[in-house]
């Protein structure tokens, strides 16, 4: 049983796995916002050209 404890408190695989999630989760984040400010400034940039025709 001191085995199996010991293992299980050494194994840091999961802990990688976490660390993987929330790096991918940051750059989800940032992606969005990024596409949020781009479609933003095409859709008024497609406005002014719709009134400019």
């Amino acid at each position: 049983m001191d085995r199996f404890i010991h293992r299980f408190v050494a194994d840091e695989t999961g802990a990688t796995a976490i660390e993987y999630g929330l790096i991918v989760a940051l750059v989800a984040v940032f992606i969005i916002g990024a596409l949020g400010r781009v479609g933003t400034a095409l859709g008024t940039k497609f406005n002014s050209v719709a009134s400019a025709l």
